[in-house]
């Protein structure tokens, strides 16, 4: 009997890795160089002395069209040297911008009242947006920005990370491999996910959901304006997978800290549509019944385990290739151990316990 459950919950999962697959790869139109709209580039910063200059740095190299490129750096109270690194790298960058938040202009608080802040005073067609510990590829800005046809409203990327040790590496794989069945349900017109340090939207639609005013708070502001945006049923919502659209952030440091990354997230997940919650299921079962492999050991039990841990490979493989990051996939087994127990555990860390403090505040 419970290989015939084990049996069941590999058909589904199958199905839905497939499903990650067909949606991953789908193609879109790209319009011409000398179409490309007007965008704005928004970093939310606080507290990120150490990463910033990398940030900025890699901005300063974006190719984009002459006058059509403003870069806006919100400093939101740090308490560190963020503030003043931001301020001597672009005092000779005219399309550079800092602004500076106020604790209490706005009901918003935390990423959402950075981002409204900076929107407002975005002269671009297209908001783009990533973190303040991201770096960016030249062609980043230009590829993505190519996608916007009239009817397209979002375009949001994966996003990896820098992966020198088998825990930032297992890290990096996680990121491509959430983002990836992103991709695919986003692309099949179901969204589940997306990641704010690799995301765009057209400000005239941000505009007539209402802004982050008019929305929910949330810790995953990114989601939420996204599915706000794929509610209107007026727009394209799309995730292409490309090499130029590839971003590259710092992995957490420590386990308390990718602990607290991952209960951030499952708290803002929490507000997912029912699909996101059957994608959820599935991942939760197999990697439970994979767990549970040494105690209900038999043959069939074994090659379904093994099965799971090949469709995964089968997923990240092609993806990485295309990236260009496929010297990480030497971390795919730390990955599918992490992968296998933090789905499991994350349920038991989100439900009792919802408060977080994240950046020094707590929410």
């Amino acid at each position: 009997m419970l290989e015939l459950i084990f049996l069941f919950i590999m058909i589904g999962y199958f199905a839905q890795t497939v499903l990650f697959i067909i949606g991953a790869k789908k193609k879109f139109p790209r319009i011409a160089d000398d179409r490309l709209p007007t965008a704005t580039i928004i970093v939310a910063a606080r507290n990120e002395e150490d990463n910033i200059l990398r940030t900025l740095e890699s901005l300063e190299k974006l190719d984009y069209p002459d006058g059509k490129l403003q870069i806006l750096i919100v400093d939101d109270q740090s308490t560190d040297s963020t503030g003043k690194i931001i301020d001597d790298f672009i005092k000779d960058k005219l399309h550079f911008k800092k602004i500076t938040t106020e604790e209490h202009h706005t009901k918003l608080i935390g990423k959402m009242r950075a981002l409204a802040y900076a929107i407002k005073e975005a002269t671009g067609e297209i908001i783009m947006t990533t973190d303040a510990d991201c770096e960016v590829k030249p062609q980043w800005a230009k590829t993505v920005c190519s996608f916007y046809e009239d009817n397209v409203a979002i375009v949001t990327g994966i996003t990896t990370q820098t992966a020198e040790k088998w825990f930032d590496g297992m890290q990096a794989i996680d990121f491509v491999y959430l983002l990836t069945a992103g991709a695919g349900t986003t692309n099949l017109k179901m969204p589940v996910s997306c990641i704010g340090n690799n995301m765009s939207y057209r400000k005239s639609v941000y505009d007539e959901v209402g802004g982050y005013e008019k929305l929910p708070h949330s810790v995953t502001e990114d989601f939420t304006l996204m599915n706000a945006i794929y509610n209107l049923k007026k727009y394209k919502v799309i995730f292409p997978v490309e090499s130029d659209t590839l971003v590259t952030s710092v992995p957490c440091k420590t386990l308390r800290s990718l602990i607290s990354q991952k209960k951030r997230w499952g708290v803002g997940g929490l507000g997912v549509p029912f699909r996101g919650f059957v994608i959820m299921f599935w991942g939760f079962t197999a990697n439970l019944l994979v767990l549970l492999t040494p105690f209900f050991y038999s043959q069939i039990w074994l090659v379904l385990a093994v099965f799971k841990i090949a469709l995964d490979f089968f997923l990240l493989y092609p993806v990485h290739i295309k990236l260009g990051i496929e010297k990480n996939l030497k971390y795919f087994f730390h990955f599918e151990i992490y992968y296998i127990f933090y789905v499991i555990l994350l349920p038991f860390i989100v439900l009792p316990h919802r408060k977080l403090t994240w950046k020094g505040r707590e929410y």
